[in-house]
């Protein structure tokens, strides 16, 4: 199994328009992004989360997988915090710790989850995504609001998340078997556009407003080291091991190890911009992995698939 480069040039194009647009209503059009993060985490995010999770059919295995990946991100992201807060100032520490458990596992990673898997492969990516999602907004987002609130309004905070309450609903849904309207499904339909399409505008619209000076390497570097060389060999590594262990399926294997190679999420710039903490420096440090990653996404990939597979 191989990975052509140009695959990745689609998705990559698309991100970059979206963050053009982003940048001329910032430039042009003085649009003010943070209302739009805020419609993101506590309108658009949910609902998209809710959709997923109900037509995915969550089944106890599917559910392993997501509290694992949740399990994983928390992990990282508490060791990087820890050393985040000896190394950077209070508040690029706390959107490095935010950052290091996550990456851009929708917008980027799932069009090459849907060339590179068979329907149940995607499958299993998705409650491996919806694992790093839920991260995001709980430990995550706690992680970035310590950064400038106490641990009161920071769990204050996460609780006023309705993305923690959408995922309990699909769960009695679910465990219930009541049956959502398609009409409200449908209706749905149109909230994951708008999430993908409204989280790499803030990103351009951020770096509207960005200067020089903001350049900040050592952030950056933290960043990308985090993302594309911590991730990559934690990924192989458990892997390897569970394969070792457990007998893990190729297509969850394929699956774990895409999760472990994309580059930086986009909430990063979201949830950094919702608090007010850093947010330019996380967009410059969100577009320079999302540049590197039709580079480096084949490269990880044609070396790690072959080990997994032998």
């Amino acid at each position: 199994m191989s990975l052509d480069p140009d695959t990745l040039m689609g998705p990559l194009w698309t991100l970059l328009a979206f963050v053009g647009l982003g940048w001329l209503a910032a430039r042009r059009l003085a649009v003010d992004p943070r209302p739009i993060a805020t419609l993101l985490i506590y309108l658009i995010a949910p609902l998209t989360f809710f959709r997923g999770l109900i037509l995915g059919g969550p089944t106890p295995a599917y559910l392993l997988i997501t509290a694992s990946l949740f399990a994983a991100a928390c992990l990282v992201a508490l060791l990087v915090s820890a050393v985040a807060r000896r190394a950077l100032p209070g508040e690029e520490g706390a959107v490095l710790a935010f950052s290091a458990g996550t990456g851009n596992t929708g917008y980027f990673g799932l069009p090459v989850a849907l060339v590179l898997l068979p329907p149940e492969g995607v499958t299993l990516y998705l409650f491996g995504v919806l694992g790093v999602t839920l991260y995001e907004f709980t430990l995550g987002f706690y992680l970035s609001a310590r950064g400038r609130f106490s641990v009161r309004d920071s769990l204050a905070k996460i609780l006023r998340l309705p993305l923690i309450y959408a995922f309990l609903a699909a769960l009695l849904v679910e465990g219930a078997d009541l049956e959502v309207p398609n009409a409200v499904m449908e209706g749905l339909e149109v909230f994951p556009p708008a999430y993908t399409l409204l989280g790499m505008m803030i990103i351009g619209m951020t770096l509207g407003r960005v200067s020089i000076r903001q350049f900040d390497w050592r952030f950056i570097g933290a960043c990308v080291t985090v993302r594309y060389a911590f991730w990559p060999l934690l990924a192989l590594g458990a892997v390897l091991a569970l394969q070792a262990t457990t007998g893990l399926s190729p297509e969850l294997s394929t699956a774990l190890l895409l999760i472990g190679v994309v580059p930086m999420a986009a909430n990063v710039v979201v949830v950094a911009m919702e608090l007010g903490m850093a947010p330019e420096k996380g967009a410059l440090a969100v577009l320079l992995t999302t540049l590197a990653a039709p580079l480096l996404i084949p490269f990880y990939l044609g070396w790690m698939l072959p080990l997994i597979s032998g």
